[in-house]
């Protein structure tokens, strides 16, 4: 279980922000105001043109409706991916401190191996924090 969790982590990160970017474009859509110029006149006699601003939303109550609708479902995905998170943040904070490390920067900060070996010191390569980062893997 924590290791489908901590590979789904990072996608569950990215979803997040897709999804409150997706739910920011939403709500703009919604608040859009359309103008528009008409003509018109005094009534009475005699004829006085005149010019009119109209403003107001182009859409109707139907599309509010589907809109607050698809908002709801954009607000569900992002609570699941967020619990998705903190169940992974918690199997994080298990780990020892190199692990945390490791995964900061070869999954959060998507850093190659050898900039991870770069970052961690120690003498590390690349590719045994790879195996490292494999073997702690295979044992969850």
């Amino acid at each position: 279980m924590d290791k489908t969790i901590l590979k789904d982590y990072i996608d569950a990160v990215a979803l997040i922000q897709e999804t409150e970017e997706d739910i920011q474009r939403l709500k703009k859509k919604r608040r859009t105001i359309v103008t528009g110029n008409v003509k018109g006149s005094n009534p009475e006699f005699p004829y006085n043109p005149q010019h009119f601003k109209i403003a107001g939303s182009a859409f109707t109550y139907a599309d509010d409706g589907r809109l607050r609708c698809e908002e709801g479902i954009l607000e569900e995905r992002k609570a699941k991916a967020e619990k998705l998170r903190l169940q992974a943040e918690q199997v994080i904070n298990r780990m020892t401190p190199r692990m945390q490390r490791i995964f900061r920067f070869r999954l959060r900060e998507k850093l190659s191996w050898e900039q991870v070996a770069d970052r961690m010191g120690g003498g590390a390569t690349g590719d045994s924090l790879r195996m490292e980062f494999n073997r702690f893997l295979e044992k969850k």
